[in-house]
């Protein structure tokens, strides 16, 4: 459970917002210690608070970064229907974190779009990516240039975007950045429903009817350690049909190819469906020992 922020004290100054990347590199290099970055897209919420707060934990500064991607944005993808709440984002991390780093797309991009720029790869063409063409190529490409800008010690980033995590975590192996990344477990709702920026496209009903991917992962963490029974569980939750799933895999966390009966470890349990045209993420990890 998140707990209510630490207030304002004079050892807590309150948090700077810079807008142009000369600014960020300026209070960057006028920091002593440790640096931590999170790095969103804004529309901030508990879930992301708990991001802030590991990363309050981990470093002696915090970098939080607030930029509504558009290379991650694919055909019929509205961007411009992103929510955008920088005033909100602002207050709920004030004094949390030493700078927002809230750029202007122009900022990001003086030529847009980029001619450089990174790609993810297979792993950026399966699960989200099949149904997202390009959107890993987006992420990555934004990524690296804000490891580059923000030059952290530690990032760190919420499980609940599994596939992203995983690319994330092979991007800075391939390319050699002087980065941690640092899981963090998914925030929830009372209900169980992990918390996305995407929950308030929902009716109430539409929430309630999302707790079938919450119970689909406790159904399959239920199974383990038998491989076989994870994926039993995922396959009965798809035959019951109670959303328009789109996946729910049993997968290698570092390849994210299914895992067979011969898998011994951890196990990716990756879910994805649409309610009410919303797309829905949940996702966990479980150890498998037996067949």
């Amino acid at each position: 459970m998140i707990q209510d922020p630490p207030s304002h004290s004079a050892h807590r100054p309150i948090t700077a917002l810079v807008r142009t990347k000369d600014e960020l590199r300026q209070r960057r290099t006028a920091m002593d210690g440790t640096v931590a970055a999170v790095l969103t897209m804004g529309a901030l919420h508990d879930g992301h608070l708990a991001l802030v707060l590991r990363a309050r934990e981990l470093a002696d500064h915090v970098i939080l970064t607030d930029f509504v991607n558009p290379l991650q944005f694919g055909p019929g993808e509205d961007l411009e229907a992103y929510p955008r709440t920088l005033e909100a984002d602002l207050a709920l991390v004030d004094g949390l974190v030493d700078v927002v780093f809230a750029p202007s797309i122009p900022e990001m991009y003086p030529a847009y779009p980029p001619m450089v720029s990174v790609t993810a790869g297979h792993a950026g063409t399966i699960l989200e990516g099949a149904a997202r063409p390009g959107h890993f190529d987006g992420v990555v490409t934004v990524v690296a240039k804000l490891l580059q800008l923000t030059a952290p010690h530690v990032s760190v980033f919420g499980r609940k975007d599994a596939q992203q995590l995983a690319i994330i975590q092979r991007l800075v192996a391939d390319l050699d950045l002087p980065v941690r990344i640092e899981p963090v477990e998914i925030q929830r709702e009372p209900t169980g429903l992990a918390r996305s920026s995407r929950n308030a496209y929902l009716s109430p009903a539409g929430r309630e009817q999302a707790l079938v991917l919450s119970r689909t992962i406790a159904a399959a963490l239920a199974a383990a350690p038998s491989v076989g029974g994870i994926r039993a569980a995922l396959a009965a939750a798809v035959q019951r049909a109670e959303i328009d799933w789109d996946y729910a895999h049993a997968l290698d966390p570092t390849s994210l190819e299914p895992v067979g009966p011969e898998h011994r470890g951890e196990v990716l349990v990756a879910l994805a469906g649409t309610i009410e045209g919303t797309r829905l993420l949940d996702a966990a990890v479980a150890v498998a020992t037996a067949p």
